[in-house]
């Protein structure tokens, strides 16, 4: 009988996952932006369930998307029809997450046996929070951990707080995992969280930043749709919050500042990945981040780190204009993006974000942007596509080290000029 319960309750486990066997992430080559169009039109087309991991950029016009199993016959006639060239890029969706999952728990196992926090590793939310409270014990002069807030779900919106001593000092702020799928973003903060500790006091660039300014992590900006990629859907972007009126769940927490809130690049449509919410600042999320940049005042950097890309950018995004800092942002992007090419030649584009990539509203660096901080940049890490959100582990210290270095590039700049 025992027996029987617990593979009752394995059943019940696996059956509440979401599931993506068959389902394809395919490759979309446009041959000029009248197909881009096409294609970006069946987006909305609810009954087809797409999942545009990657848009048409105004560099090239090559499109990721994920298909369901379900849809797959009808959107490949529908690009043959219209001589859509395309690839399959990941040929199961489905066991590509389960040799996620294999190669997390192996490593799990590792670290449990070493009883060690391994930073080349997939964390959970538990683990994570876990860890920040042993940061905060082996540098208690250096570190602290702080609520600025609590989650739709109820889960308590942390950040760690990097400071020698001083009240309000000028101050950078980065943040990550705001969407919920892109694991690679809180796994590279975490390494570079660790390596501003273990830095201070021995090399000069960090211990002479932080003897006047502080910086401030937010690891998981989004802990309500990062516990549910673990639990529930690997594939989920957004928030969990209810949107009432429907049963589709979430907002695009990057689609809810007020900087161009409900513009281009957002979705009014509750089911959309890109719903931006029912008004600016709706998300709890988004809300403690913007009462506790603005209530701070003296924010000189805004950094915000997802993936995927091989990005660097700047504002902005819900309009199409330079920023009156352009030339000077640029021309860090360009320094941070070379420095960061150096370590293992990975290249990254840099521009604004209308340039770069497309048009989106209600974005974090335009909001802070508007806010008067100047150096507001918005990270893409690895990697171009092969992979997508499933980064595998193995490329997460790589990811960190490299993006370390562009990041170390931006803070000087911002320590000796703002």
């Amino acid at each position: 009988m025992k027996t029987l319960l617990v593979f009752s309750a394995l059943l019940v486990a696996v059956c509440a996952q979401e599931v993506f066997v068959g389902d394809q992430v395919l490759r979309i080559t446009p041959r000029d932006e009248e197909q881009a169009s096409l294609v970006m039109s069946l987006e909305d087309q609810e009954h087809l369930q797409l999942d545009i991991w990657r848009s048409p950029h105004r560099s090239d016009l090559i499109i990721d998307v994920h298909v369901p199993q379900g849809s797959l016959q009808s959107f490949k006639v529908f690009l043959e029809h219209n001589d859509i060239q395309y690839s399959v890029m990941i040929e199961d969706l489905q066991v590509m997450i389960d040799n996620e999952k294999a190669e997390q728990e192996q490593m799990t196992m590792m670290e449990r046996t070493t009883s060690s926090f391994n930073y080349g590793n997939y964390h959970t939310l538990d683990e994570i929070y876990s860890w920040m409270d042993s940061l905060t014990v082996e540098y208690p002069s250096l570190v602290q951990k702080q609520q600025i807030g609590t989650s739709f779900e109820g889960r308590p919106l942390y950040i760690l707080k990097f400071s020698t001593g001083g009240y309000r000092r000028p101050a950078i702020w980065i943040d990550s995992g705001i969407h919920a799928r892109e694991w690679v973003s809180p796994a590279s903060a975490i390494w570079m969280a660790k390596k501003i500790t273990t830095d201070y006091g021995r090399e000069p660039y960090i211990t002479s930043l932080l003897s006047k300014m502080d910086i401030y992590m937010q690891i998981t900006v989004n802990p309500d749709g990062y516990v549910y990629t673990y639990t529930k859907n690997r594939m989920w972007r957004k928030t969990r919050s209810t949107n009432y009126g429907t049963q589709c769940v979430g907002v695009d927490p990057n689609r809810n500042f007020d900087a161009g809130f409900g513009g281009p690049g957002t979705s009014n449509n509750p089911c959309m990945e890109t719903y931006h919410g029912p008004y600016p600042n709706s998300e709890p999320e988004v809300a403690a981040i913007v009462n506790f940049v603005q209530s701070h005042g003296n924010i000189k950097s805004f950094i915000t780190v997802h993936s995927y890309s091989q990005l660097l950018m700047i504002p902005y995004g819900y309009k199409c204009v330079y920023p009156a800092d352009y030339q000077e942002l640029m021309e860090i992007a360009s320094y941070a993006v070379n420095s960061l090419a150096s370590l293992y030649g990975t290249q990254y584009r840099i521009g604004s974000i209308c340039e770069a990539i497309y048009q989106a509203s209600g974005g974090s660096i335009d909001w802070s942007y508007d806010q008067g901080i100047k150096y507001s940049f918005a990270f893409e890490l690895r990697d171009t596509g092969r992979y997508g959100f499933l980064l595998p582990a193995s490329q997460i210290l790589p990811t960190a080290q490299e993006t370390w270095l562009a990041m170390k590039i931006v803070m000087e700049y911002v320590s000796n000029y703002s």
